[in-house]
């Protein structure tokens, strides 16, 4: 009785990893951008920070504490959910909306910096500017970015980047947070290898 022959098994093609800022890295980029912060604003008079969730809300939080640290200035530190003014509602699973949280004071007539950890197409930030509109009415409005992976979409630039990453549309960049993720890390997720 002859037997088939057996299957050849091709080896699995697994995503390349390359680790671009390790947790010592991400503090360095964080203490760099609030410095670059209090240079821009003249002390950060007049400014509030709004995170954008998931992880744009602890790197609000780390910039306004450091900024503390440096100047000794409390700056009103809050939490912008964008989740129903995101364009893709009806492509993609909604997740849950989160709270939006303005900080005692509001907005109006202050600078705000928008805090993001990942600058790709620039869409988040367009629902940022729009929810924004719902909260208060800011005098001007900043961005801070960890990473800015390039790809724009939509005419937005960050005024603060902790890391420009040039990438390909193949590839995908990651952060994760002690806060969110109990590490602090930018990895660069590439093609697949053999």
């Amino acid at each position: 009785m002859a037997y088939p022959p057996a299957a050849r098994s091709s080896p699995q093609r697994q995503p390349s990893v390359k680790v671009i800022l390790d947790s010592a890295d991400v503090q360095r980029v964080v203490d760099r951008i609030s410095h670059q912060i209090l240079e821009k604003t003249q002390g950060a008079a007049d400014t509030v920070l709004l995170g954008i969730p998931t992880r744009g809300a602890p790197l609000a939080r780390r910039l306004a504490a450091r900024i503390s640290t440096f100047e000794a200035v409390d700056i009103p530190v809050g939490v912008l959910d964008i989740t129903l003014y995101r364009d893709d509602l009806r492509r993609h699973a909604t997740r849950a909306v989160g709270p939006t949280q303005v900080p005692t004071g509001g907005i109006d007539g202050k600078r705000v910096i928008l805090v993001d950890d990942v600058l790709f197409s620039g869409r988040t930030v367009r629902a940022a500017l729009d929810a924004l509109n719902d909260v208060g009415r800011p005098a001007s409005v900043q961005l801070a970015v960890l990473v800015d992976r390039g790809h724009r979409e939509l005419p937005i630039r960050a005024d603060y980047v902790g890391k420009n990453i040039p990438t390909s549309l193949a590839e995908s960049v990651k952060v994760t947070l002690a806060e969110t993720d109990g590490v602090d890390e930018v990895k660069l997720y590439g093609g697949a290898t053999a």
